[in-house]
């Protein structure tokens, strides 16, 4: 396995590495977003899920977000491009494919892709970016698993450099990067997959990326990826000086 890793990470030419990205998200995309939106509908069945907006979805913004999600996992291919240049010049240092290092490696891009995100985010809803960038995102009122990758490409472009802007800093299992955008989008249907925990009242249901829903019906708020700690920090400690 390690050996296999280190020919597609040296010899495989930069086109080869951009299609096998590019097909990596598509799955990602296309084959898990049905799946987890199967699994939403069989839990709220049995009553363990509940749906935040009881309101059909038009197929005009399916086609929408399925179309600029293509557009940003066409964008998406190119984020490992850098990574590997930095890593075959000896910028980028990789730790040996433990199971610890690999468990460590997802949640430590876990935590930065929260951060990153919020930065992003934030930046996006200045008036500037919102009529913009940011609109295309929020085009889905009623979020579903398709809107997950809906965006602008410029916004993807800067949500596709997550890895690349701390890598350089720390070094990571190569196979914890690859499975980092499995786990970003786990995360990232359970923001937009429009069903939350329980039956809807309280904060108790709120979790690994149930905030986001609201984001969308609301417009404000909750700017984090899969939790409001940041929210909270950033109302608390920044807004408030």
């Amino acid at each position: 396995m390690q050996q296999i890793i280190e020919t597609i990470i040296y010899d495989y030419s930069y086109f080869s590495l951009y299609g096998l990205t590019f097909v990596y998200f598509l799955f990602l995309y296309f084959v898990l977003a049905p799946l987890f939106l199967s699994v939403c509908k069989l839990l709220n069945k049995k009553g363990i899920l509940h749906k935040i907006i009881n309101k059909k979805v038009k197929r005009k913004q399916l086609i929408f977000e399925i179309k600029h999600s293509f557009k940003s996992i066409v964008i998406f291919g190119f984020s490992v491009l850098p990574i590997i240049y930095l890593i075959r010049i000896g910028k980028i240092t990789l730790l040996p494919d433990t199971f610890l290092n690999i468990i460590i490696g997802i949640v430590v891009l876990t935590v930065w892709n929260e951060i990153h995100f919020f930065v992003v985010h934030r930046i996006m809803h200045l008036p500037f970016f919102m009529k913009r960038v940011h609109f295309v995102h929020h085009q889905s009122r009623v979020p579903t698993v398709w809107s997950v990758y809906s965006f602008h490409w410029f916004e993807a472009f800067l949500l596709s450099t997550v890895p690349l802007t701390i890598m350089p800093f720390v070094p990571f299992s190569i196979i914890a990067v690859f499975l980092y955008p499995l786990a970003s989008i786990l995360l990232n249907y359970a923001g937009h997959c429009n069903y939350r925990f329980g039956d809807g009242y309280g904060n108790s249901w709120k979790l690994f990326g149930t905030f986001h829903n609201e984001h969308h019906s609301r417009g404000r708020d909750n700017y984090g990826f899969a939790s409001n700690a940041l929210d909270k920090f950033y109302q608390r400690y920044i807004k408030k000086h």
